[in-house]
């Protein structure tokens, strides 16, 4: 059964929605972070010889040439749209060798290098209403990995094939975002989504204000999450709203990421230090793994005490917080594709509860970092951290190392959200 949805936050009050129902979820969960286990985190080997190489690693940027900056701000939102399809993990590793977000970079670059006058632009809000599931799967090179095969009903031996399986799902899943998106940029009169994206950009650069760090961004995300029904990432949760917005809080930073550093920019650039987390199925997971979040207090009627069989080791937390055991010399810069191992299953409430303590955690996270900088002047460089760096390095880190790679994320289907 599908939770109720929840209405959206008023007006002006997204994204403190975001972090208040993050933390009030948690609490309600029974879900602990305690002092302890942030700073025995943030001043983990793990955590500072890394944290500076991976905070900008979100792997937004494409290696495209543009025409201009119109259309490289189509594509950069059209990736955040996207960036779901978490829970088709494993099965993408074993059809493609990719997981979720390599296989969307590898459909988007396919959707542009495949776009051309005679073709019709895949990009464009006409082609993303008329985008088929076919096409889709073509371009993401699953098209062998759609079918299941079962016995005939009335004819003993023979076997028949049909379409199906998680794969099958996951393209109609990205066809039907496309779809819908399509659809209400074309009947509010845009050409793509990029051209609204720069509208919301504007909208937002008028109501910038000193005096509210927020601001900027809430216009922003309000006018993306109304408009978009694919960015409505949010839930009813034992009836309280639960509201994440993932897609909407990333394109809005990955549109900073990318133009931020340009001495002069066609386009209004967001301040995006203060944004909540772009909360996802790993970053909650990893938290849980390496020892910030503790669900062992968890209410137990949720459910979530047990769902990571392999935390709460003391010899195992002190190897993840560790650097990095060394790797033979051929493993170093070689990518052994393995089939990763399928984490826990989760229910929508589930999920939204660990997200929810994931996005809280790092807020917490972050004022713990500024209070250890602010004490110790060999820390003084974690009065900079903030949180979407905090969340660069979680999810960049959760690739980088090896026995990162191997740590289990929860899974939830039937999602375009994360």
């Amino acid at each position: 059964m599908t939770p109720p949805i929840p209405p959206l936050p008023p007006h002006g009050g997204y994204i403190r929605a975001v972090r208040e129902c993050a933390r009030a979820a948690r609490t309600r969960a029974n879900i602990t972070i305690s002092e302890e286990s942030m700073k025995r985190f943030l001043i983990s080997p793990a955590f500072t010889s890394s944290f500076e190489r991976l905070r900008k690693a979100h792997g937004m940027i494409m290696p495209l040439k543009f025409d201009n900056v119109l259309a490289e701000l189509n594509v950069l939102t059209l990736l955040a749209l996207l960036n779901f399809g978490s829970g088709y993990r494993v099965p993408l590793h074993a059809a493609t060798g990719r997981g979720a977000f390599d296989n969307i970079r590898a459909l988007v670059f396919g959707m542009y290098i495949s776009s051309s006058a005679a073709a019709g632009d895949m990009l464009s809000a006409q082609g993303l209403r008329a985008m088929e599931a076919s096409t889709v799967a073509d371009l993401m090179g699953v098209s062998d990995a759609l079918h299941v095969e079962h016995e005939h009903e009335s004819i003993p031996g023979l076997t028949v094939g049909e379409l199906g399986g998680p794969i099958w799902e996951l393209v109609q899943m990205i066809t039907k975002t496309m779809n819908e998106t399509g659809n209400a940029l074309v009947e509010s009169g845009y050409p793509d989504l990029g051209a609204f994206v720069m509208e919301a950009l504007k909208e937002g650069e008028k109501a910038k204000n000193s005096q509210d760090p927020d601001l900027q961004c809430d216009v922003i995300l309000e006018r993306l999450v109304r408009a978009i029904p694919a960015l409505r990432d949010m839930s009813d949760v034992n009836g309280q709203a639960v509201y994440c917005f993932k897609k909407a809080l990333l394109t809005i930073h990955a549109i900073h990421l990318r133009f931020a550093s340009a001495t002069s920019s066609p386009i209004p650039i967001p301040d995006t230090d203060h944004l909540p987390i772009f909360v996802d199925n790993v970053i909650p997971s990893m938290l849980i793994h390496l020892g910030v979040i503790n669900l062992s207090t968890s209410e137990p009627s949720l459910g979530l005490t047990t769902l990571f069989s392999d935390t709460g080791n003391a010899e195992t937390l002190e190897a993840l917080l560790a650097l990095e055991a060394p790797r033979a010399e051929e493993q170093k810069d070689a990518k052994i594709r393995k089939v990763p191992k399928g984490g826990p299953i989760l229910t929508t409430e589930q999920a939204y509860i660990l997200r929810a303590a994931a996005i809280d955690a790092c807020e917490l996270l972050v004022e713990s970092a500024i209070a250890l900088g602010e004490s110790n002047p060999e820390l003084e460089w974690m009065k900079g951290i903030n949180p979407p760096d905090l969340d660069a390095w979680i999810w960049a880190v959760a690739k980088d190392r090896a026995d990162y790679r191997k740590l289990e994320r929860f899974v939830l289907r039937g999602t375009s959200y994360f």
